[in-house]
């Protein structure tokens, strides 16, 4: 059994009380946090109280929340994003999430994935495989692209959007040349757990922000995906990309990436 499974219900509990906050109150005023960036009163609220409740139930991990910051421990460490899909969540859209991932060093070893108004939860422990809903999940059997449906990260805002879109731009159309179909749902959460129970081929995001990617890439992880970084290697909290594949395609869709790169940087 995994030696992190005994904190499953402790992180389900803190999960279940964001989601709920989520289906029962209001967004609330919106903070600006950059160029086309915020965050909801409710994604505040949300994470001091999922904070509050972590570190009475397990005053030995140390905190970190997308909204504001990090309290204790930073070997190991709960990594919540409150509400992952603010945009979508404030205009009405179901695809949002509370994503909460225990995090040991640089490695992802536990998370758990709500989705409020879609109706499932998704949790995993290093080596003790993932579910939904309770119910054992795998990854999908895919193994050509032209029979894959993939998710692509958002496009990038600020200052500098338009360096780090090229390669965005690059890889869309890299993908749309290839792939069955492409997808941006506006959460990394959501599209790693779909890819982890074979709804989607690919999951792929090009950036890593622990709160956004740690509980999926567990989760994914768990269910036999392949997750990489830009260069082929393990990812990890420090990886700059998350390429999370089905296991027979990893090898077409790291090509695929290195074709857009090559393509954004102009080295044809």
């Amino acid at each position: 059994m995994s030696e992190y499974r005994n904190l499953l219900p402790i992180a389900e509990e803190a999960v279940m009380r964001a989601s709920e906050a989520m289906r029962r109150r209001p967004a609330g005023a919106l903070t600006v946090k950059g160029d086309r960036d915020v965050a909801s009163e409710l994604d505040y609220a949300i994470e001091r109280e999922v904070r509050a409740f972590l570190v009475t139930e397990t005053p030995e991990i140390g905190f970190l929340g997308e909204e504001e910051g990090r309290v204790g421990s930073a070997e190991m460490q709960w990594v919540l994003d409150p509400i992952d899909g603010t945009a979508n969540f404030v205009r009405g859209l179901p695809m949002c999430a509370v994503s909460l991932a225990l995090v040991n060093g640089s490695e992802a070893v536990l998370g758990v994935i709500d989705l409020p108004f879609l109706g499932s939860r998704f949790t995993a422990a290093k080596s003790d495989g993932a579910y939904a809903n309770g119910q054992a999940i795998s990854a999908s059997s895919t193994s050509r692209l032209s029979d894959a449906i993939v998710a692509v990260g958002d496009y990038a805002v600020g200052p500098d959007a338009e360096p780090r879109n090229r390669l965005r731009l690059a890889l869309a159309a890299q993908l749309a040349a290839e792939v069955q179909r492409v997808r941006m749902t506006g959460s990394a959460a959501l599209d790693l757990v779909w890819l982890a129970e074979g709804r989607l081929d690919a999951a792929l995001t090009l950036s890593n922000h622990a709160w956004d990617m740690a509980a999926g890439v567990v989760i994914a992880r768990e269910a036999g995906a392949v997750v990489i970084d830009q260069d082929g290697a393990i990812h990890d909290v420090d990886s700059t990309v998350t390429l999370a594949v089905a296991p027979l395609l990893a090898e077409a869709v790291l090509a695929t990436y290195h074709q857009a790169a090559s393509m954004a940087t102009g080295n044809q």
